[in-house]
């Protein structure tokens, strides 16, 4: 198995996302790996950790979540390993719940979220999004 982090989908892979024809509720499994120290693009914040820049984006997400229906269902650091076998744990799971697909285009389009995405960005090493949906 090949796992890579990525910050941002490739266009096709939002296009395949944002156009599949399941549009129900959703939760999001976000599994996060944080930069040693966060890279903003004109530099500011140079003593800031990845975690730390992440947290401001965390403080600001709940807010947009809710302005589309959604709502953080949990968030947590990543303490161990029981089960499998990976070369390099994450650093935190964090679980959002959106209302759907639309919902969560929606947020991440709007200007709110645009403003605090500066965060999420300086913060993330990278990230597996995970789409989940309640089995009936």
């Amino acid at each position: 198995m090949n796992v890579t982090n990525q910050l941002h989908p490739t266009p096709e892979q939002a296009m395949a996302f944002f156009t599949g024809g399941d549009d129900g509720p959703m939760c999001m499994v976000n599994l996060l790996k944080f930069r040693e120290k966060a890279t903003y693009p004109d530099g500011s914040e140079p003593d800031l950790t990845g975690r730390e820049a992440y947290l401001r984006y965390a403080a600001g997400v709940g807010a947009c979540l809710a302005a589309v229906g959604g709502k953080v269902r949990f968030s947590g650091a990543v303490t161990g390993l029981l089960l499998g076998e990976v070369e390099e744990l994450w650093d935190m799971v964090a679980i959002a719940e959106y209302p759907s697909r639309l919902a969560m285009m929606t947020m991440v389009q709007s200007p709110e979220y645009q403003t605090i995405a500066k965060h999420r960005d300086a913060g993330l090493a990278g990230q597996l999004n995970i789409c989940t949906r309640a089995t009936p």
